[in-house]
């Protein structure tokens, strides 16, 4: 081209040429397209969000759901393990809300004899079950992997059953259910009520003590 056209402004046919501010639309237009795909993003982002949501309550729905299909009784005959403690059908189940003496546990009559009233526990339950049916409600699963469950036989609840005739006390810990059933076996004193005993979570803590002092 004519570098005296060029330098005064104008292109090849004498016209003035475009002004140098055309640049600022491109730069709108790109700001334009910036916003837009920011925007989409936003969106995607959103709907990825709302997808977790709805994962996230199935999965809620899903557990509760699992929850209450591992509630159902659990029914047969019982061995006894301890004083508050049965297995049926291989499942190990914990009586909820009692804590009977240790089967190595011993406590102290009247009279200063010493009796294996964790022993003692264990067969008073097992004479109260006989060979018949039990069935048990789970209510919770402890760090040991047991069921924990309120159990009945022949129509009796053996968890109040084994604390209203002194042979476990209410586990306050864990529940409150069978307070009332404890007040009542050691104002008529029987079981371990009879003499002097340690309770059963206080005697364990002192044999861990011992065990690691």
């Amino acid at each position: 081209g004519d570098p005296g056209r060029a330098a005064a402004g104008r292109d090849d046919h004498g016209r003035a040429a475009e002004p140098v501010s055309r640049g600022v639309g491109g730069a709108a237009g790109n700001a334009r397209a910036v916003a837009g795909a920011t925007a989409s993003a936003y969106r995607v982002a959103m709907g990825i969000r709302r997808l977790m949501s709805g994962v996230a309550f199935g999965l809620t729905v899903l557990t509760a759901t699992s929850s209450v299909a591992a509630a159902v009784p659990i029914v047969g005959v019982a061995s006894v393990i301890d004083g508050d403690t049965i297995e049926i059908h291989g499942v190990r189940i914990r009586l909820h809300g009692i804590d009977a003496p240790e089967s190595r546990q011993l406590c102290t009559r009247p009279t200063g004899e010493r009796w294996r009233c964790g022993q003692q526990a264990s067969l008073a339950l097992s004479d109260q079950i006989g060979r018949s049916t039990v069935s048990c409600d789970p209510r919770d699963t402890d760090r040991y992997g047991r069921t924990v469950a309120v159990c009945s036989s022949r129509g009796v609840d053996l968890n109040g059953w084994l604390v209203t005739q002194g042979w476990a006390v209410a586990y306050r810990r864990y529940s409150r259910d069978y307070v009332r059933a404890e007040d009542q076996a050691r104002a008529a004193r029987r079981g371990v009520w009879s003499g002097q005993f340690d309770i059963p979570w206080e005697w364990r803590a002192a044999r861990r003590s011992a065990a690691t002092g």
